[in-house]
């Protein structure tokens, strides 16, 4: 299953696409990145990475493309859920997942969790917030304007800070050290911990839980 929605990322292949808008209360969740085996295993793309995991624990079937993005229904500790995967580059994120928020009935303040990577934090750190400002981020920037709000729940990712000599660009789409790999899948292994606790018992309790500072 998880190979389909990979395979969906990387030539964008259309299976069954949903027509229904659901009922009942649905929390969307979406994972930032890029698509395409070029981007795979690189810094930005974590929040992917974050979401594959989910995808795979839960056992969330792709319901097909929709906006530009994959996306698939399915529930996270019995909640009703819709997991994400934008399609249109990390940049231009905010269009995708605004426009499924809305076809889905979606208050984002209230039921949207958007997991992306973070400079500002070290590998395998990890913050949950409910609202805040872009941090210099270009996606979260993207998607800020394209809901006209800053308030929704997100799952910061680190993955460590740019080295003085390095170009920010080249180095977000780079790929980690063997050392650093480890801590970041483990903060990603983390973040889904984050998601199931937000779905569950709320944002407070994940912060409780999720922002203590790891140490190497």
């Amino acid at each position: 299953m998880l190979k389909k929605w990979k395979a969906a990322n990387l030539f964008r292949m259309k299976w069954f696409t949903s027509t229904d808008g659901g009922d009942g209360r649905m929390i969307l969740i979406a994972g930032l990145g890029n698509p395409g085996n070029k981007y795979q295993g690189t810094r930005h793309n974590v929040g992917f990475d974050a979401v594959d995991l989910l995808i795979e624990k839960h056992h969330i079937p792709q319901s097909g493309v929709k906006f530009n993005a994959m996306y698939g229904k399915g529930t996270i500790e019995g909640q009703k859920v819709v997991v994400m995967k934008p399609l249109s580059f990390m940049n231009l994120s905010g269009g995708p997942i605004q426009q499924m928020a809305a076809y889905f009935r979606i208050d984002p303040a209230k039921d949207l969790i958007v997991l992306h990577d973070d400079i500002d934090l070290s590998p395998g750190q990890l913050r949950v917030r409910p609202s805040g400002s872009a941090g210099g981020h270009n996606g979260m920037k993207d998607i800020i304007r394209a809901l006209g709000t800053e308030s929704f729940t997100r799952v910061r990712i680190g993955v460590g800070a740019k080295p003085r000599d390095w170009d920010l660009a080249d180095y977000v789409l780079s790929r980690f050290t063997d050392s650093d790999r480890k801590l970041v899948d483990e903060a990603i292994a983390d973040a889904c911990g984050a998601v199931e606790t937000i779905v569950s018992e709320g944002v407070d309790a994940a912060m409780n839980t999720y922002n203590r500072k790891k140490s190497k």
